[in-house]
């Protein structure tokens, strides 16, 4: 993908709907920002903050693997769940009773119109998989995932997980 926003991305589609279109979350984009320095009430530091796509980029948004903790989240996969009350999770991450293996934050999100995210997978744009390994989606190093994910869809595309960035500077 040639849009800067995507090189190299793995993102989880949150919801599809052919009306409204389709919003995704880019789940190997961490930016500099901790959760703690955009909202006050955390003062937990490990929380990295995520950028999950160019659009609505002042909206949080969050996935996790503790339905049990944190309730009202969609179920999207096995043990991955969009979203939830927002104000229990940063309770549950002050009282040290979720880690960051249990929940990602992101700003933003990525959308698409209806009708166009069919068109850019038939167009190639898009590897899809469909039984993505759920205990990658939570992983933090964002290069590992994007080589997990590739690994995952199997030998057509594992090949690629050890090219460079830019094979033009070796």
């Amino acid at each position: 993908m040639l849009d800067s926003n995507f090189e190299r991305s793995v993102i989880l589609l949150c919801e599809h709907d052919i009306q409204n279109g389709t919003m995704g979350l880019v789940l190997n984009n961490r930016s500099a920002l901790l959760l703690s320095d955009v909202i006050q009430e955390v003062h937990n530091q490990q929380f990295p903050l995520y950028i999950g796509g160019p659009v609505n980029m002042e909206a949080l948004f969050f996935i996790h693997n503790a339905p049990e903790k944190v309730e009202g989240g969609d179920q999207l996969t096995d043990n991955i769940y969009f979203g939830g009350d927002f104000q229990q999770a940063l309770f549950l991450i002050e009282d040290n009773l979720l880690q960051p293996e249990d929940i990602k934050f992101f700003v933003g999100y990525a959308g698409w119109s209806p009708g166009q995210l069919e068109e850019e997978i038939a167009q190639n744009s898009w590897a899809v998989h469909n039984k993505f390994p759920p205990d990658l989606l939570l992983l933090q190093d964002g290069d590992d995932l994007w080589k997990q994910a590739l690994i995952s869809l199997g030998p057509k595309y594992a090949h690629v997980a050890n090219f460079p960035k830019s094979p033009d500077l070796n």
